[in-house]
């Protein structure tokens, strides 16, 4: 087994370097630290132009060249309505006024050699006046597709929330 600090596949304690009697969820035998997998958060939008959402080209792994919808990773205790803020801010470039919030999806995120629990947090935004800048270590290009035809999408937590986006939006 590879020794992993933290993860599904974790072989020794965070805390005392021990082996680990077996997979999270579990205690440590020599200090007693608990170990779970919990899933991560993250923030993405659905930045909307009428019946239109704004896709990114990733430019990075995991599924390099896929179209996503912006978002990333929750820092630390940051709430994932300012975390969605600050990546558009990051990967756009321009400020947005963030919507209502969509849902959450949980899915699985590949990092570092282990496939990592993610809970995802989707809200509705627009983008405020100002010219999209990418980041191009995030992003190799974007594009406006309608809801109702998504190109396919790089996780399937992002396929869910624009399904469910064109069911609360789009009449049928």
């Amino acid at each position: 087994m590879t020794p992993r600090a933290y993860g599904p596949g974790a072989a020794f304690c965070p805390r005392c370097a021990a082996a680990l009697p077996a997979a999270p969820p579990t205690t440590c035998a020599a200090c007693g630290y608990a170990l779970f997998v919990n899933a991560r958060p993250t923030a993405s939008l659905i930045v909307l132009d009428g019946d239109r959402f704004l896709a990114l080209r990733r430019a990075s792994e995991p599924k390099a060249g896929l179209w996503e919808t912006p978002g990333g990773f929750c820092d630390g205790w940051e709430h994932p309505a300012d975390a969605a803020v600050r990546e558009a801010r990051e990967e756009l470039g321009v400020e947005i006024t963030l919507g209502d919030f969509v849902g959450m999806y949980v899915g699985s995120y590949d990092f570092q050699a282990e496939t990592l629990p993610v809970l995802d947090c989707f809200f509705f935004a627009t983008l405020d006046p100002g010219e999209v800048t990418l980041d191009p270590g995030e992003s190799s290009d974007m594009r406006w597709f309608p809801l109702r035809q998504p190109p396919p999408l790089a996780f399937t937590t992002m396929d869910s929330a624009i399904r469910d986006a064109v069911r609360r939006l789009i009449p049928s």
